[in-house]
């Protein structure tokens, strides 16, 4: 179904806090709830199913974190989405046999077309491109924000 949740909102904070603020270290996804407020609850879930998918590769230990898995102009939107809907739980309301014959003749399809066309539409944005609209918008990267020392 169309539509932009929760989940696939804080994935992308996600991914493109990693392409933006990570480099030759991985970035810690306790780093990511705290930078971008995402709730950990709906992070652990959805990293694993990017590192499943071969978006992102976990490093384990105590430098450990995530990194992503290829280059960021070879990630979209739409692959995020993709894997992130599939996750999701939630049935089409416009599937099933409960539904009106105007339903299934003509909302189905109009909304399966403006699905296809998003999909289409997200699957030409690139991580590459989100983290260049970062810059332009002037946001600080983690290493301009100062070092952070715990005794």
């Amino acid at each position: 179904m169309l539509r932009v949740s929760k989940k696939l909102v804080y994935a992308l904070e996600a991914v493109v806090d990693i392409a933006y603020n990570g480099g030759a270290a991985p970035v810690r996804s306790r780093d990511i709830t705290k930078r971008q407020g995402v709730p950990h609850r709906y992070l652990e879930q959805v990293m694993q199913q990017l590192v499943h998918e071969g978006v992102l590769k976990g490093v384990r230990g105590p430098k450990g974190g995530y990194l992503l898995a290829r280059e960021r102009r070879r990630i979209t939107v739409g692959e995020i989405a993709r894997i992130v809907r599939s996750l999701e739980a939630a049935e089409d309301p416009l599937q099933g046999e409960t539904h009106s014959e105007l339903a299934a003749a003509v909302l189905g399809p109009l909304w399966l077309e403006l699905q296809t066309e998003f999909e289409s539409r997200l699957d030409t944005i690139t991580i590459e491109d989100m983290c260049r609209r970062a810059t332009e918008s002037e946001i600080k990267r983690a290493g301009d924000l100062g070092a952070e020392f715990n005794i």
